[in-house]
């Protein structure tokens, strides 16, 4: 599981069929104090996550094709949930 904020959309014309109906999101994992670490991700969101809104993420690829029934999905991140509330310097 990684701490991460929400980047932005993706918007495919064309993805694999696993994904229909599924909103796709950027997801830039950081660090306890906010700062950027590592390279972003693309992860499904099923909890409508907003724009710069701190997520968890999990990097299941398991638990992603079970949540899009598809165990030959290509999907391996999930928003996992959305944080209200992060005490600075715990880490996730």
């Amino acid at each position: 599981m990684l701490l991460a904020r929400i980047e932005g959309n993706i918007v495919a014309t064309r993805k694999h069929p696993s994904l229909n109906g599924w909103r796709l999101v950027i997801c830039q994992p950081i660090g306890a104090e906010g700062q950027a670490e590592g390279s972003p991700q693309i992860a499904i969101d099923s909890h409508g996550a907003g724009m710069h809104q701190q997520v968890v993420v999990s990097s299941d690829g398991a638990a992603s094709r079970n949540a899009v029934g598809d165990q030959k999905s290509p999907v391996r991140w999930l928003v996992i949930g959305v944080v209200d509330e992060h005490e600075p310097g715990v880490r996730v």
